[in-house]
């Protein structure tokens, strides 16, 4: 495998909590076709996310809650330096919500919180992140969505403790939808659509099929939260809610001109 260098700004790890982490990895295994490998870390075991057959294919992982957390995603976006970016999100309104810490073997990273509640993992890793693929397959990861109460506060905090800029386009007659980028590459996007202190981050799931897919996932007892629909320009998607109570979204792209 070729040298891995750091990309800041990307989303790199992906990771589902749940109490019955068996019963979502089934649950996922069905739906995106995902599969399962155990990775030793120390006393225990970690159950890492696959889209294909091999390590180099991992994507994200599985983890219980601590008392008190509900079922949730949570993404992890590459940084240079970890211990800064927290210290920068609690000067800038935010929290640290788990502080710094070592992985062993794999790098190292904390759990904060913007000032509406939304919750991301800053990670530096060993390693280096990998590349960006434009003909990402399906079952990979490909956006992250913040919605928040509050998009100009998001909008700041965020340019100020990840370094994202942004451009902003209308979607429809009264909504706004913000794009994150940094390094020239769009990563994300931020809409106005949340419950004040109840921000949160949606990940994206390429598929090549979301209507196939969003029935899978609710025959296999999903609660949709967006029935499929086209978005103009990028192709079809869907959300839904796991049966552990976690969202997520799936997209099928529009074919890429050549």
């Amino acid at each position: 495998m070729p040298d891995l260098k750091p990309i800041p700004g990307k989303f790199v790890w992906f990771e589902h909590f749940s109490n019955e982490p068996r019963k979502a990895q089934a649950f996922y295994g069905e739906v995106m076709g995902w599969k399962v490998a155990s990775f030793p870390m120390g006393p225990s075991t970690y159950d890492m996310i696959l889209r294909g057959d091999n390590l180099e294919t991992m994507i994200g992982g599985y983890a219980t809650p601590k008392p008190g957390q509900r079922s949730h995603w949570i993404s992890y976006v590459s940084v240079q330096d970890v211990d800064a970016t927290a210290k920068a999100a609690a000067a800038n309104g935010g929290r640290i919500v788990e502080p710094p810490h070592d992985i062993p073997t794999v790098g190292r990273t904390a759990r904060i919180a913007d000032p509406q509640g939304g919750e991301i993992c800053p990670f530096k890793s060993n390693a280096g992140d990998p590349p960006d693929s434009p003909d990402a397959p399906p079952g990979s990861f490909c956006w992250n969505e913040l919605h928040t109460s509050d998009p100009a506060g998001a909008l700041s905090f965020y340019e100020k403790v990840l370094g994202f800029s942004h451009r902003s386009q209308q979607m429809g007659p009264s909504q706004t939808y913000h794009i994150l980028s940094r390094g020239g590459v769009e990563r994300g996007g931020v809409f106005g659509d949340g419950a004040p202190g109840a921000a949160n981050w949606l990940p994206y799931v390429l598929t090549s099929d979301t209507d196939a897919t969003a029935g899978r996932a609710r025959r296999l007892g999903a609660t949709m939260c967006v029935d499929p629909a086209d978005i103009p320009g990028v192709g079809r998607f869907a959300v839904f809610t796991d049966p552990a109570g976690a969202s997520i979204a799936i997209l099928q792209p529009l074919p890429r001109q050549k």
